[in-house]
């Protein structure tokens, strides 16, 4: 079990620098509420909502991309690395430069206008270091990827703990998250491969036949991902703004485990497929469904019992609202959990094609949905559209993958998790109205217990991952 240990320690590394990112970045994001109060933090959600969409619109995948194209035997992988990151540099400039300017066409006040030509800085160094993030998940060490997070909370934490204490103010705050982004990226470079300016021609179709049916799948994913964020902002005031946006920074945490946890296993997968390996094929994609619902599940029955305390704990008091937000929303994990398994594995197998129309259709769905709910149900009309459209991405990309890879996924770890949810969240219900970090820890506890009893994981795993020294991957991997 050469592999499943390999990938455990790589996964517990990304845990381990996530669970300590993520305790910086909620600490931060504390700071940054109680700081900047409701309507201020509404204008910041406002202008990095904007900058999100756009981000994510010019995505095209290459992280994705990178990671496949280096997981096949076809071209050297310093060619591949060049030739990626320079399409990325190209791409990053056109549309973090066009941004800020279309931005000035909206109807908000100039301190959040001057915020987004900020926070462009920011999600530009992310967009170039998407490069290095897709060559440390294909070589399975995500130590400088997980420690340059890291750092950059921790520039982050202390550059919004400096600006609070001497109320700098709010274009302040916005100059610190652009700080912590460029410490992550500049880590990262200095950390991964030299790469230089190359624009190789073979690697450049390569890229652009695999990257152009998953770059239009992202821009459409762009419409109903961000969307709201988008559009809510012209309808409703700025503190519906914030609480909207500070339930999703929360589950938000959620929703990058996954991502997270498919972006170690696909370059496996990939593999796997792209040699014929049918058996491993399969019991990577098992791998996949079972990590993903173990996570997911038990997330979504907490945050449903505890979605108020949650957000007082995190944001404060003056967030309390913001609890009717994350409980509402939390039912899109179920579609995100089929959404992440299920479109990775379909990039794994090259049928990006066949899922386009889902991306489209959803899209559609969505924008339509949004244009027309937000302006009557505000806030609420948001949540209904957001969760239609994971379930419809979730459920569409379950069926193209079966149909195609011919390979069904078991069920039984997902009835014992189910079980094992259901037996943590009695346990949390009866104790949420102590302090949170009770039912927190019996609830994990509780959940921890039952998954050994019905060996959702087996001791042998536990064994093995304990296991000091880990073992190189066999060869195929």
């Amino acid at each position: 079990m050469s592999l499943t240990r390999t990938l455990a320690h790589n996964t517990a590394l990304q845990i381990a620098g996530k669970i300590i990112s993520t305790l910086l970045g909620l600490i931060t994001f504390g700071l940054m509420t109680r700081s900047l109060g409701t309507e201020q933090f509404g204008w910041y959600i406002t202008a990095a909502g904007f900058l999100q969409f756009v981000g994510i619109f010019s995505d095209f995948g290459f992280v994705l991309v990178v990671s496949n194209l280096l997981s096949e035997p076809k071209f050297k992988q310093e060619t591949v690395l060049n030739t990626t990151f320079t399409w990325r540099l190209i791409t990053a400039t056109v549309f973090q430069l066009v941004a800020p300017l279309l931005f000035l066409f909206f109807p908000y006040p100039a301190p959040v206008k001057i915020a987004v030509g900020i926070l462009t800085v920011s999600f530009f160094a992310i967009a170039l270091a998407s490069i290095c993030t897709g060559y440390f998940r294909t070589k399975l060490t995500m130590m400088p990827a997980t420690l340059g997070e890291v750092f950059g909370r921790a520039a982050l934490l202390v550059a919004v703990a400096l600006f609070a204490y001497g109320h700098y103010g709010f274009l302040y705050m916005v100059g610190a998250v652009t700080l912590g982004s460029l410490v992550t990226t500049i880590y990262q470079f200095l950390k991964g491969p030299v790469v230089k300016l190359q624009i190789d021609g073979a690697v450049s179709r390569a890229m652009f036949y695999k990257m152009w049916p998953t770059a239009l799948s992202i821009i459409f994913n762009a419409f109903y991902l961000q969307g709201d964020r988008v559009i809510l902002p012209l309808y409703v005031s700025a503190t519906e703004v914030a609480y909207y946006g500070a339930a999703y920074r929360v589950l938000d945490v959620v929703i990058q485990i996954a991502a997270m946890m498919m972006g170690l296993i696909m370059p496996l997968v990939t593999y796997a497929w792209s040699r014929g390996l049918k058996k491993e094929f399969a019991e990577r994609c098992q791998l996949s469904f079972d990590l993903l619902t173990f996570l997911l599940l038990p997330s979504l029955v907490g945050i449903w019992i505890l979605a108020t305390p949650i957000m007082v704990f995190v944001a404060g008091r003056g967030f309390a609202p913001a609890g009717a937000i994350i409980r509402s929303l939390s039912i899109a994990i179920v579609g995100i959990c089929f959404g992440q398994t299920f479109g990775h594995l379909a990039l794994s197998i090259n049928r990006q094609k066949e899922t386009l129309w889902v991306f489209i259709v959803d899209a559609i769905l969505s924008l339509a949905g949004y244009l027309v709910f937000i302006p009557r149900y505000g806030v609420s009309g948001a949540i209904g559209v957001t969760i239609f459209s994971e379930m419809f991405a979730g459920v569409c990309l379950l069926g193209i993958f079966l149909y195609y890879a011919k390979v069904a996924p078991r069920l039984i770890t997902l009835g014992k998790t189910l079980i094992a949810s259901f037996g943590m969240g009695v346990v949390v219900y009866y104790l949420r109205a102590l302090s949170l970090p009770v039912p927190i820890a019996a609830g994990g506890a509780t959940f921890a217990i039952l998954a050994l009893l019905f060996k959702i994981i087996s001791p042998n795993t536990i064994r093995e991952v304990l296991v000091l020294k880990p073992v190189a991957p066999k060869a195929e991997v």
